[in-house]
């Protein structure tokens, strides 16, 4: 499928009409073409007739970004520039426009394989716009990315010149440019944007030979699905996966492949993470009122709703529900657990239908009775448990174990495909997996796994890095960051402010940053975060810039509990004297009353572990950790709580800022 609406040489171009053009454009549009939209392309046509007749090159109307499920007005390639295109018909420079032109360079920048080595200048045209030309400059970063560039028509003619003038590099091979590999790696609220809006997750997912490729595991899940239906099969997979890693984007995936509400072979997305829940279904919503607004049809917020509640639920509504009728069968006839392992034990889901739901002698675990909900179709049924390593965060969360020790119990007929790395260690299966051997219908599936973290795009390690930090292996820490550190800047300071600072420097156009700190984190209101204030993750991570709320204003920060699933560009961790480093190991506290006490229960010091685990491993491109000194004055915040973590990092290779 082409990648844009219009492509010609510019000598081609040229020579054509405006109305020949604009044929082929409006012929590959997929929306209702409007009048207005017809007259901004005539006017885009036109202007670039008007600047182009001293160059030779190539430009391309309609560029897809489906990573971000928009299109680049033109991209043009002239000698050894990229111009990204981006017109308004404005007197001013926008802030968001600029920001916008700048996402669309970045995106080529990071994910289109010919388009990397090469000067990418973005340039905003405000068509109506006084006769200003803006300064041509790099950015910190070096990487032949421009500042954006805004002009008026007029002086767009100019603004070319002036860029070639400006930069160097390799000619652009224009067939090979076009026929380039797009490899974006989105974020998971893009991806599910993306997935919910017609692209298929092969779109939308990087190419890397060293991982499994998602679009096989999500196959391999299909496969299962389709086969579980025609021979009227009971199915359970166990999908395993380091951070980041894509688990959460193979589910997505196959919930967006079913979402038709009027077959009885609907799938569910379902997870306990509130927050996550929350912001999927708030972008979904306010990508559907848009996607139809440029269709030419209204429609209200509650409506596209309706329709996004279905494809996204809380685990817990969905558990209710089936309380609420023992014998009914849900609608769906395939559920996808995320974060399968945060389901509860039997003492916890005991003590929640005792206290909140009024219901005694309960004897089900959580994966127990979820499992017999599913078990309830007379047909078929599939389960799909999407499995993260060491992130149980919450008391009483049973692991993955609890899922095994149910289905042996009580499922002797399902089928059970199991990833190959399930019995590793940091999955906490135990010995069920043991037990299963003795179960008639399991298959190990090596598809199933995914083995890198694609959470960063730069640096597929770093969850690697951060796991080496948590268990102290400093030889193999140093010898990780050094071999990441070029493409994924991690620095330490003991300044907040210098910590922000550098977060606004890097991040580019709508690059998103912000603070994320430990739950237990009670001892950083000296910086002005007060945890107890509770932040809204959807304004958090939906609104932009200019929203007080938002993650931009570095004001409200996150905790584990609302970023767990989620990703930042940027992110700055600010650590409390809650998780201290102790000569060889890692000392654990929690603020009572007006002191620190120190944890002595095993569960709660892996719980704090894990905690510090998803904060650290948030940020796509890079990340600031903030050690405070902390104050002799102030026994909750003596220096020697912070200095020996801080001294720790240090020997990592971490700059110091």
């Amino acid at each position: 499928m082409q990648r844009y609406y219009y492509s010609d040489s510019i000598s081609e171009f040229l020579t054509k009409s405006s109305d020949e053009i604009l044929g082929s454009i409006s012929k590959n549009t997929e929306f209702a073409t409007e009048l207005t939209q017809k007259d901004a392309w005539l006017e885009q046509i036109s202007i670039l007739k008007d600047t182009l007749e001293p160059h030779d090159g190539r430009l391309f109307f309609e560029f897809s970004i489906p990573r971000m499920g928009r299109r680049i007005d033109v991209v043009l390639l002239v000698k050894h520039v990229i111009f990204v295109l981006e017109f308004k018909v404005e007197k001013q420079f926008k802030s968001q426009d600029i920001d916008q032109v700048w996402d669309y360079a970045l995106d080529l920048k990071n994910f289109h394989e010919t388009s990397q080595h090469h000067v990418i200048a973005p340039v905003l045209i405000a068509t109506k716009a006084p006769e200003t030309l803006s300064k041509i400059s790099t950015t910190a970063h070096n990487d032949d990315l421009l500042l954006p560039i805004t002009t008026n028509a007029k002086l767009l003619g100019d603004v070319i010149r002036s860029v070639l003038d400006f930069s160097d590099g390799k000619i652009v091979d224009i067939d090979n440019w076009r026929n380039g590999y797009y490899s974006p790696t989105p974020t998971i609220i893009e991806a599910a944007l993306a997935l919910y809006n017609g692209h298929d997750v092969s779109e939308i997912s990087t190419r890397d030979a060293s991982a499994t490729n998602l679009s096989v595991t999500s196959k391999s899940l299909s496969n299962i699905i389709q086969t579980a239906q025609k021979e009227r099969q009971k199915c359970i997979c166990f999908v395993t996966g380091v951070p980041g890693a894509g688990k959460t984007l193979v589910g997505l995936d196959i919930a967006a492949k079913h979402i038709n509400k009027y077959e009885r072979t609907s799938t569910v997305f379902l997870s306990g993470n509130g927050p996550l829940v929350d912001i999927l279904r708030e972008a979904l919503t306010r990508s559907k009122v848009e996607r139809e607004k440029k269709k030419g049809n209204r429609i209200k917020k509650k409506e596209a709703f309706s329709t996004v509640k279905t494809l996204i639920q809380n685990v817990h509504h969905f558990r209710d529900e089936c309380l609420r009728d023992h014998h009914r069968a849900p609608f769906e006839h395939v559920a996808i657990f995320d974060e399968a392992q945060r389901a509860w034990d039997l003492d916890q889901t005991v003590k929640f239908m005792v206290g909140k739901k009024g219901i005694s002698g309960f004897s089900q675990s959580e994966p127990e009775f979820l499992i017999s909900c599913m078990d309830r179709h007379q047909d078929w049924s599939v389960i799909v448990c999407l499995v993260g390593g060491g992130q149980e965060i919450n008391t009483g969360e049973a692991g993955i174990s609890e899922w095994l020790h149910a289905i042996n119990r009580s499922f002797p007929n399902w089928t059970i495909y199991i990833s190959n790395k399930l019995q590793d260690t940091e999955y906490a299966a135990g010995n069920a997996l043991t037990l299963l051997s003795s179960h008639k219908h399991v298959f190990q599936k090596e598809e199933l796994h995914l083995s890198v973290s694609r959470r960063s795009f730069r640096a597929e390690h770093v969850s690697l890095l951060i796991k080496n930090i948590l268990d102290i292996k400093l030889a193999d820490g140093i010898r990780n960051f050094k071999s990441i550190k070029h493409k994924y800047p991690i620095v330490i300071t003991r300044s907040l402010t210098n910590a922000k600072a550098w977060l606004k420097m890097k991040a580019r156009g709508t690059e998103r940053y912000g603070i994320v700190v430990s739950s237990q984190a009670q001892r950083l209101k000296p910086l002005a975060i007060d945890i107890r204030s509770k932040t809204d993750p959807v304004h958090w991570f939906l609104d932009k810039k200019d929203d007080t709320r938002s993650s931009f204003y570095l004001e409200d920060v996150a905790t584990e509990f609302d970023v767990q699933g989620l990703e930042l560009d940027w992110a700055c961790i600010t650590w409390d004297g809650d998780f201290r480093f102790n000569h060889d190991k890692w000392d654990t506290y929690s603020f009572v009353g007006s002191k620190w006490q120190n944890i002595k229960k095993d569960e709660r010091k892996s719980y704090l572990k894990n905690a510090y685990r998803v904060l650290l491993t948030r940020a796509r491109q890079g990340m600031v950790i903030v050690i405070p000194e902390g104050s002799i004055e102030d026994p909750t915040r003596s220096p020697s709580f912070y200095n020996p973590t801080f001294e720790y990092l240090l020997k990592f290779g971490f700059e110091v800022i």
